[in-house]
């Protein structure tokens, strides 16, 4: 006879329902329905965080990549920053007086001049001895030309004078990179006919200048306009690589935040949120690596593009550094970052490993804490509550250390290590004053459910 309700008491369908007991078939059918839509929601969860996760990784070095773009092309002082070291490179420098002198050189008729002089002695009844001597002046007179030349150019293109105009020049045509970047605008930076160039003209007035202070007038005033520019890089495919830069420069802005909100997805959708984190992690960090071996593929081959004629590979090497160093320098970050980030999911976990770390540290802690109230240095109730709330308070001390990674304007690996060694003192100092309190305040390790600190 089933059992009846008692007045009152809810209908089957209220909170208070108490029906009649399932049976043994009807229990079994349950909890087989019950686990196979528990798998089918876990399937789900992971195919649905394997897709954020492999869009992350697709999309990291390209974010990576378009906020370089953007920082260099937006903000004047980064842009300064980039361009700036050009007028004191040594390789650059010797290009561009190598390339002055010659033009000087060019412009001055040594050999009209030892002419000249071989037929005035002749005229004059010299001996023949000495006009074949005169003649003969043209190499010595020629090197003597170039050195004084070379001397003059060198001294305007290693002078500080120069470098301060440089870099004025650049702050105030800071539209120059957008034309290199994009083909628009000008300034000292300028594209032509599947070229990069190189705007030298405050280096080419100053130049004529002290050449006409030397005596050299015609051969200042002869250099021509189109020695105002040093050929850069010279490639057919620069009308398609302006065209990428173009596409990054607007998808600099929302690129490498989407790539965040990916990978927080992937780690948040994931049935497992800590190895999904390490996951995501050594996938962005191996991204990364494989950025930078990209960049030197690209180095290489910027390398051959460039003539030596048009520029010597040292000069060559050294433009393409100076321009790239601040993408290496994020690169390189980011693929730090990414390593101590899986590590520290990795500490976390329950591996063998992860819980020996663990378990040294509290020690280490613990009996630095002890040695400090054996010593007369007693935390009190503030350290009791420390002790309690350790988890927070280590939470609370890890997120102030990615905030600060995250606000930090262009952070580098020497921040990263700094800001690592601040957050890994501040819990060490942490959890020693939590068991300075006294042998009460002993905390479990963390991730190790039921283990107390000794």
């Amino acid at each position: 006879m089933a059992p009846t309700t008692p007045a009152g008491a809810p209908d089957s369908d209220g909170p208070g329902d108490r029906s009649p007991a399932l049976s043994a078939g009807e229990r079994a059918e349950y909890e087989l329905l019950r686990r196979q839509a528990s798998v089918r929601h876990r399937r789900a969860r992971v195919a649905g965080s394997s897709v954020l996760l492999l869009l992350t990784l697709l999309l990291a070095p390209l974010a990576v990549v378009a906020a370089w773009v953007r920082d260099t092309v937006s903000d004047t002082d980064r842009y300064v920053a980039t361009v700036a070291p050009l007028a004191s490179a040594p390789a650059v420098q010797d290009a561009l007086t190598d390339r002055l002198t010659d033009r000087v050189v060019a412009q001055v008729d040594v050999k009209a001049v030892t002419d000249s002089l071989a037929a005035t002695l002749r005229e004059a009844g010299a001996p023949p001895r000495i006009v074949d001597g005169a003649e003969s002046l043209e190499a010595p007179l020629r090197d003597a030309v170039r050195s004084t030349a070379e001397d003059t150019v060198n001294g305007v293109v290693t002078s500080d004078v120069f470098r301060r105009a440089w870099e004025g020049a650049n702050r105030r045509s800071h539209a120059a990179v957008v034309h290199m970047l994009t083909g628009e605008g000008r300034g000292a930076l300028s594209t032509g006919e599947g070229s990069v160039l190189l705007n030298v003209g405050e280096v080419v007035d100053q130049v004529e200048a002290r050449l006409a202070d030397a005596g050299f007038d015609r051969a200042a005033a002869a250099i021509p306009d189109s020695d105002r520019t040093v050929t850069l890089f010279e490639s057919e495919q620069l009308d398609k690589a302006q065209d990428l830069m173009r596409l990054l420069n607007v998808v600099g802005v929302w690129l490498p935040v989407l790539t965040t909100v990916l990978a927080a997805l992937a780690v948040w959708t994931a049935p497992a949120h800590r190895v999904m984190l390490m996951a995501t992690a050594t996938g962005v960090g191996a991204m990364m690596a494989l950025l930078l071996v990209a960049l030197a593929v690209v180095r290489g081959a910027y390398l051959d593009s460039v003539p030596p004629a048009t520029l010597p590979p040292d000069a060559a090497a050294t433009v393409y550094d100076t321009f790239v160093r601040f993408l290496y320098d994020s690169t390189r970050t980011l693929l730090v970052v990414a390593v101590v980030t899986a590590l520290a999911a990795f500490l976390y976990g329950p591996g063998r490993a992860a819980r020996a770390a663990r378990g040294t540290a509290v020690r280490a802690t613990a009996a630095a804490g002890r040695a400090l109230h054996r010593s007369g240095v007693d935390t009190g109730s503030s350290g009791r509550l420390l002790a309690k709330h350790r988890t927070w308070a280590t939470g609370a001390v890890l997120t102030a250390g990615a905030l600060t990674l995250l606000l930090w304007n262009d952070p580098t690996v020497t921040t990263v290590a700094l800001v690592l060694g601040i957050t890994s003192a501040a819990l060490i100092v942490m959890a020693v004053l939590a068991a300075a309190a006294g042998p009460a305040a002993s905390s479990p390790v963390p991730g190790d459910a039921g283990r107390r600190a000794p």
